[in-house]
């Protein structure tokens, strides 16, 4: 008898034609940026994570700076500089690529500035891979050449009442029609990152400038430094500001240790008919936004004055009980801020008790 062989088909996959290896040729970047301060340009990008055929880029190699007086780049021909190679950007929980920043710090020579309130150098960088190929230059950015200032000189600062005073030295700015110098100092609280700028002063004929800083704490410790802005305000063209280079650094403790303002106005008025005597003492409100009070000063004559009050008065104003016929009163008042430092004594008002 026959037996039955059960029969087995198979299905033989398709293979599609081969891949072409990858060139691993990063993609330029497209986010180039530039910020001028001097006669330094800083450069920033985006380290390229793919090639131009959608790899993960794998042999990454340096970057080179391109740099030109032309308006547009072709090619970097011989570049102004080189980058490290680029460090293969880590994966994030998405399991993708993280962005990761590049940048490079250029250094303009001498004979590229200009008083041409509008002349630009072009920047671009090329990506290049382990064996030095790139896929050609990445967006193309144009930097000011425009002349600046050097930094002010004797830079300093010194704390009273009125806040952190600053002094400097300037130079006479030249004469660039469409062009206008200042002089921008920032300040920095020691235990916080944001700097702020305290304030402009426009440069001029005059060699010492002043800037008073009043928005300060007291009790916490600035650093401030200051450089020349070159301002360039073409018509019908956007504002340009170029920084020139930063002074030093210098750090100041704002140590409150001045009284508030002497208080005026002070009136002396006596009451006793039908009542038990006193004498009404009033003045002018203190303005000082750190007054914590006032202190009473009296005295009769040929005596010191001796403080009558027990605690600080909140209010201008004291009611003193403590007086017996026949006498004759001089009262003076002071300001007591906060921080515990006391005003000299007022004007004296006097009073005649019967």
């Amino acid at each position: 008898m026959a037996l039955a062989v059960p029969l087995v088909f198979t299905a033989c996959a398709s293979i599609g034609p081969p891949m072409p290896p990858s060139l691993d040729l990063p993609k330029p970047p497209s986010d180039l940026q530039g910020m001028r301060k001097g006669d330094q340009v800083i450069l920033t990008w985006t380290v390229p994570t793919t090639t131009t055929d959608r790899q993960i880029v794998r042999n990454p190699g340096p970057t080179e700076i391109c740099r030109r007086l032309v308006s547009e780049l072709t090619e970097c021909g011989t570049p102004v500089g080189t980058a490290a190679p680029l460090q293969i950007a880590t994966l994030n929980k998405n399991n993708r690529r993280q962005k990761t920043p590049e940048s490079y710090t250029d250094t303009l020579p001498v004979e590229a500035f200009s008083e041409t309130p509008l002349a630009t150098i072009t920047y671009a960088v090329e990506v290049l891979n382990s064996g030095n190929r790139g896929a050609g230059l990445s967006n193309q950015i144009k930097v000011p050449l425009i002349r600046t200032l050097p930094p002010p000189q004797n830079f300093a600062a010194h704390v009273t009442s009125q806040g952190v005073v600053l002094n400097w030295s300037g130079v006479t700015p030249p004469s660039i029609p469409q062009v206008h110098f200042v002089y921008r100092v920032y300040r920095r609280r020691e235990d916080q990152q944001q700097t702020v700028v305290v304030g402009d002063l426009p440069v001029g004929a005059e060699t010492k400038y002043t800037l008073t800083d009043s928005e300060i704490e007291w009790e916490k410790t600035y650093e401030y430094h200051a450089d020349a802005i070159t301002i360039v305000a073409a018509p019908d063209k956007p504002e340009v500001q170029v920084e020139g280079a930063d002074t030093s650094e210098i750090k100041d403790f704002a140590d409150d240790v001045f009284p508030p303002s002497v208080p005026t106005g002070l009136q002396a008025v006596f009451s006793g008919p039908g009542q038990k005597p006193f004498i009404d003492l009033i003045w002018a409100p203190d303005t000082d936004a750190d007054l914590a009070g006032y202190n009473v000063y009296r005295r009769t004559e040929g005596t010191p004055f001796v403080k009558i009050n027990v605690e600080l008065l909140k209010t201008p104003s004291y009611r003193d009980f403590g007086i017996e016929p026949g006498h004759s009163y001089i009262y003076s008042v002071t300001a007591v801020d906060v921080r515990g430092n006391e005003s000299a004594r007022s004007e004296e008002a006097s009073e005649n008790v019967p």
